[in-house]
């Protein structure tokens, strides 16, 4: 995988973190403080305050830590999930923005252990055939940590057993894309299985809607329009 550029460590990328843990509360999909995201800058890891209301986060809130060490035991404290976003951070330098969040339906999937397969198209904006379940393991873990570097080796999203979900962007506005559609996805997944089963997608037809994403959005800069 092709790393990307790291974030610019300055306010206006501060400030994009923050809005979009506002954004999250606002959505619905988190509650309280449980959510953190991070953004990999030169320096390392910037990433969110443990136990701070979102209301009160400042751009100067935002702690940097180490992308290869643990944090300093001095100075403002990070998110006590920093250890699984410091794992994502290096198992996938292609991807600079992790969103975690506990999406009401995403948690129902995670409680009952159930990943999300192919019922739906948009299954394919998370890399892949399925959106996989980590294995359980306690916030904050090791353990937690490398059930989460093993999964998204080749995954943009994933449902966390009895906890959550999370994902990763290009850009924070891309992780906060994708955070909203999976929930979408498990709601789907959730309403579809009332009264019968949906169907599921072939590894084939799910293999064409990646290619066919190739292609998708606005043309860039300079480009003609038919």
């Amino acid at each position: 995988m092709t790393p990307a550029a790291p974030l610019p460590d300055n306010t206006e990328t501060r400030q994009t973190l923050i809005d979009a843990c506002l954004w999250m509360n606002d959505r619905h999909l988190n509650q309280g403080t449980s959510g953190n995201i991070s953004a990999r800058i030169d320096r390392g890891i910037l990433i969110t305050p443990s136990g701070v209301p979102y209301e009160e986060l400042t751009p100067a809130s935002l702690v940097t830590i180490p992308l290869d060490e643990p944090p300093s035991e001095t100075g403002p404290k990070p998110s006590t999930e920093w250890p699984f976003h410091q794992g994502m951070h290096r198992a996938r330098p292609d991807m600079p923005v992790v969103l975690h969040a506990h999406p009401p339906y995403c948690s129902v999937l995670a409680v009952q252990r159930r990943k999300i397969p192919a019922c739906h198209y948009m299954i394919a904006a998370f890399g892949g055939n399925d959106v996989p379940l980590a294995d359980y393991a306690l916030f904050g873990s090791p353990e937690l940590c490398a059930n989460m570097a093993e999964i998204m080796q080749d995954r943009h999203g994933c449902l966390m057993a009895n906890h959550g979900a999370t994902v990763l962007g290009e850009t924070v506005e891309k992780a906060r894309w994708r955070l909203e559609e999976l929930e979408t996805l498990a709601r789907t997944y959730l309403f579809s299985s009332i009264g019968g089963a949906p169907h599921i997608l072939s590894d084939d037809e799910i293999a064409e809607v990646m290619d066919a994403f190739q292609s998708y959005g606005p043309r860039h800069t300079g480009e003609t329009t038919d």
